[in-house]
């Protein structure tokens, strides 16, 4: 959430940035913002004059009535019960005009950094970097999901029988990759300094509010009505609101933490040859890193996370690019975003597997996520994530990018963790 610091100091900045973020009205919201807390800050004024005139007459009731004068006491006490009863009205609109600007903040998207470029969509988004292997496959190469058949490695279709469309059912060697993954993923982030933490994977309202999901994302969650309750999207909900109310000390920072989490979404309105397989899951598994840091060293952090998760991509031998996210592409909680997709021979198309993020200190104003500065100074976090890695189409492309004759190869990297070479 965008802090009224931000808008009151800077705002057309404020005003442009949303606008590149292509988001309706923005001028006019942010107007609306303003609006409401000059209302809330002049309730504020009128009532600290009210509290310090009903301090004054207070202490001068009791002088008067030892001097007798009765009748002037009596008018005080008059005074103080008529601004104690305007107090309570303008309590009363103070509140609502709080509630109603934090209400309307939580509609009103981060700012971009200036780095982030201008665009509508992925057609605009920037290539930063290609990267991984060339891989040349047989004449008659097969996408993963005939290749799962082959094999018997997942099996859509009995998904589908237990629960729906979208839920695989992982078997075999396929359900031994998927273990290999992830355990791979993450003894690569204990290496590199991140604490495993296992965090439950339904979160409650307030959870999502923190990180931005409510009220963005709600019809993209699965919401258990009778509880009231959030099955999680990404680790990123549940891990990021461990930080939640709280003050950190300078020195504990950054805080580098990482999660393997199933994780769920609706997609819906998803369809189309493009979410066939793997390709779009309402349940997956992945590996999520969470950073909380100084605003100084976020940039930092937010360097040393893309460069682990192109660490893990070359070790996967796998075609990657990275890409700047414009404007237009940008999640709603998002100051700065690349995206890492790899190249899928088989199908001819990029597949996205990760997107690593800084949120400035959004998601830190909503969660009320601080430190304490050696000079005593409550300063708001940074907070940054990352998928690293999504698990459902990496095993996509190193299926369909390490087929050959003989099977399916498994990368060096992950043998130790599959127990085998190859899958045939």
């Amino acid at each position: 959430m965008l802090t009224i610091k931000q808008i009151t100091e800077d705002t057309e900045k404020v005003i442009r940035g949303l606008e590149k973020k292509h988001f309706a009205n923005a001028r006019e919201v942010i107007a609306q913002v303003l609006e409401l807390n000059d209302k809330r800050r002049n309730a504020q004024n009128q009532l600290d004059k009210n509290l310090a005139e009903v301090n004054s007459t207070s202490k001068v009731i009791g002088a008067l009535m030892k001097e007798g004068r009765k009748d002037e006491a009596e008018a005080a006490k008059s005074r103080v019960a008529e601004i104690k009863e305007t107090s309570k009205a303008l309590q009363a609109e103070m509140d609502k005009a709080a509630e109603d600007m934090q209400n309307l903040l939580y509609t009103v998207p981060n700012v971009p950094y200036e780095s982030v470029p201008e665009g509508v969509g992925a057609d605009d988004n920037v290539v930063e970097k290609m990267g991984g292997m060339e891989t040349e496959l047989p004449k008659d190469a097969l996408p993963h999901w005939e290749l799962a058949k082959k094999y018997d490695l997942i099996d859509f279709d009995l998904g589908v029988k237990i629960t729906g469309a979208g839920f695989p059912v992982y078997k075999g060697k396929g359900a031994r990759l998927q273990r290999a993954l992830i355990n791979f993923f993450l003894d690569e982030a204990r290496a590199a300094g991140y604490e495993e933490i296992m965090p439950p994977t339904v979160v409650n309202a307030a959870s999502g509010y923190g990180t931005g999901q409510l009220p963005d994302k709600e019809g993209q969650m699965y919401h258990c009505n009778l509880d009231d309750l959030y099955l999680i999207p990404t680790a990123e909900v549940p891990v990021t609101n461990i930080y939640r109310d709280v003050i950190l000390d300078e020195k504990q920072l950054p805080i580098k933490n990482c999660a393997y989490t199933q994780c769920f979404r609706r997609e819906a309105g998803s369809y189309g040859k493009d979410v066939r397989g793997l390709n779009r899951l309402h349940e997956f598994s992945k590996v999520e890193l969470v950073r909380i840091d100084k605003p100084e060293h976020s940039r930092q952090s937010h360097q040393e996370m893309l460069d682990h998760v192109e660490g893990l991509l070359k070790k996967l031998e796998l075609p990657y690019r990275i890409l700047r996210l414009c404007g237009g592409d940008m999640s709603f909680t998002a100051a700065l975003c690349f995206d890492f997709e790899v190249y899928s021979e088989a199908q001819k198309r990029w597949l996205e597997v990760s997107s690593v993020s800084n949120f400035d200190t959004y998601q830190a104003n909503r969660l009320k996520c601080r430190y304490r500065t050696a000079e005593k100074k409550t300063e708001l976090c940074h907070t940054l994530n990352g998928s690293a890695l999504a698990l459902p189409r990496i095993v996509a492309a190193l299926l369909e990018n390490n087929q050959t004759p003989e099977g399916i190869r498994i990368p060096k990297a992950l043998v130790p963790y599959c127990g085998f070479e190859m899958i045939d």
